[in-house]
């Protein structure tokens, strides 16, 4: 495993998802939507069209399923195991925050962005939903920050046991916190969060995986995802392998091998 290439994420409808995260978030079209038969088959589906986009430095896939797999689970919190959000980097929150309530975005922070206290990096954040309810977070930085996306956040059931499964693949532990207090339940949506924050780099600097361990409050159960159901969020990692290949991690989590740089 060498560096994480982008984030695939399921929507119902593309061309209505590509026109939100384009004009909630600034994401531009790379190339034209396509259709990927290899990646359909990878889904377990007849077929997929798809389109990628970038912010700064950073890619995400949005691919549209056919047959479609499972809507969001409307009731599904930061703290469930099915969760995982991109975190979007900008450099006036407030200005974001704006832009994305305006394009329809569902907040799951409660009071609008959160100034996080020193033990949890100082930054502001906000955390709200797309269209399809998939997750996202805004962060700003005390200091300036190129555009882009920092990381993908994955919710765990056991950390130690993420963290030997991620290791295993290649990344390394990097920070660790331990987040709490008012600021975390606002930014969660949750009452008396307290999450184990743990990021993991891959070799190569590009976005880092954050594993979010909630010890509360306790977690929801949700049924198995499907490759193609809407939260079936994929961490695309580049490899020397000679195939693309699927996999999942403890919790359910997707990941796709790629080959390539």
């Amino acid at each position: 495993m060498l560096a994480l290439k982008r984030i695939g994420r399921n929507v119902a409808q593309l061309e209505a998802a590509a026109a939100f995260y384009a004009h909630a978030m600034g994401f531009q079209p790379v190339g034209e939507i396509t259709a990927d038969a290899a990646l359909a088959d990878l889904l377990g589906v007849e077929r997929v069209r798809r389109l990628r986009m970038r912010l700064g430095a950073q890619e995400i896939e949005l691919s549209e399923c056919f047959p479609p797999g499972a809507a969001y689970p409307q009731d599904a919190a930061a703290n469930d195991l099915c969760f995982q959000h991109i975190a979007v980097v900008t450099s006036d929150i407030a200005a974001a925050y704006a832009q994305a309530a305006g394009q329809g975005a569902t907040p799951i922070t409660t009071g609008g962005p959160q100034q996080l206290p020193e033990s949890s990096g100082s930054v502001i954040a906000w955390k709200f939903r797309d269209p399809d309810g998939h997750p996202v977070e805004f962060l700003q930085f005390p200091k300036e920050s190129s555009p882009g996306f920092d990381h993908t956040a994955i919710s765990v059931a056991d950390a130690h046991k993420s963290v030997a499964f991620y290791e295993n693949l290649g990344l390394a532990k990097a920070e660790i916190t331990l987040n709490r207090g008012d600021a975390q339940d606002a930014l969660d949506g949750l009452t008396g969060a307290v999450a184990d924050v743990v990021a993991l780099r891959p070799p190569r600097p590009t976005p880092h995986v954050e594993l979010l361990h909630y010890r509360a409050p306790a977690r929801g159960v949700f049924a198995a995802i499907h490759p193609a159901d809407i939260a079936a969020d994929r961490m695309v990692f580049a490899t020397t392998q000679g195939q693309s290949t699927l996999t999942q991690d403890p919790d359910g989590h997707f990941i796709l091998f790629e080959p390539g740089s």
